[in-house]
């Protein structure tokens, strides 16, 4: 791999796991329209790619997480068991179902504006009874998580980093959500790249993930992650959700507009 493209995957994986993980997302959904477009990914690989990334980028900010105990308690372990399982199926439904680009991109614009959209209303309008303590049951995150789980193995992004960006936008504290989301996503991506790595041995095409660029975007991912940990309780959680909200509605609509053409 050329030194240009090591230092751009660094680059990247540091800017994105900075932004991103005082939010309890690991930068991935963001990183990987990066390796698509700019890095030239090919389908379906650009996904066990994104899942090595989380895979090298989380312990940077899970360790901190961990020295604060913020890593204790169910909502880690809901999301763990809901996203484990999901992701091997959303692993295979990627490999054997939805290979094509055309169907990828529509996929990534139909997950990322609604949940951009929907995160930027929640954050400009708190809707009623919008308080610090509102959980949603045991039984619905799990579930929830299950779902998400399916769709981060087809996206490649672990799973957490949608629950995230879902749990704080239903009023859960950011400080809360953060490191149970970075911990199922770092759970998760650990499964499905090793499931990924299984399907590249039965399957054709380019399935198992590049692992030059990967690791170099996981390192920077692995600073950034640290630093993003450090930064969560000096920055306001309304500003870093309508970021990630904007982010997340840009990214969807450059998307679904490459689709359409």
């Amino acid at each position: 791999m050329d030194w240009w493209l090591a230092l751009g995957g660094l680059a990247a994986g540091l800017l994105i796991a900075t932004l991103t993980a005082p939010v309890g997302v690991s930068g991935a959904v963001f990183l990987l329209p990066v390796q698509l477009s700019v890095f030239g990914v090919p389908n379906p690989a650009v996904t066990p790619t994104n899942l090595l990334f989380n895979v090298i980028a989380g312990p940077g900010a899970l360790w901190l997480y961990g020295r604060t105990g913020a890593l204790r308690g169910s909502l880690t372990r809901r999301l763990v068991a809901g996203t484990l399982p999901g992701v091997i199926v959303g692993a295979v439904i990627r490999v054997f179902a939805l290979p094509g680009p055309t169907v990828f991109r529509l996929l990534i614009a139909g997950l990322l504006l609604p949940l951009g959209l929907w995160l930027c209303a929640r954050t400009l309008r708190p809707a009623d009874g919008h308080t610090a303590n509102a959980e949603p049951s045991a039984r619905s995150v799990t579930a929830l998580a299950l779902a998400v789980g399916v769709v981060g193995g087809i996206y490649g992004i672990g799973g957490g980093s949608l629950l995230g960006p879902i749990l704080v936008g239903r009023g859960l504290p950011v400080a809360r959500v953060a490191p149970a989301a970075l911990a199922s996503t770092f759970a998760t991506s650990v499964v499905g790249a090793a499931t990924f790595a299984l399907l590249s041995l039965v399957s054709s095409g380019d399935v198992a993930p590049d692992w030059p660029l990967g690791i170099a975007c996981g390192v920077g991912g692995l600073i950034g992650g640290y630093l993003g940990a450090r930064l969560q309780s000096h920055l306001p959680d309304k500003t870093l959700r309508l970021l990630l909200g904007v982010l997340a509605t840009a990214l969807g609509a450059l998307y679904l507009a490459q689709t359409l053409r």
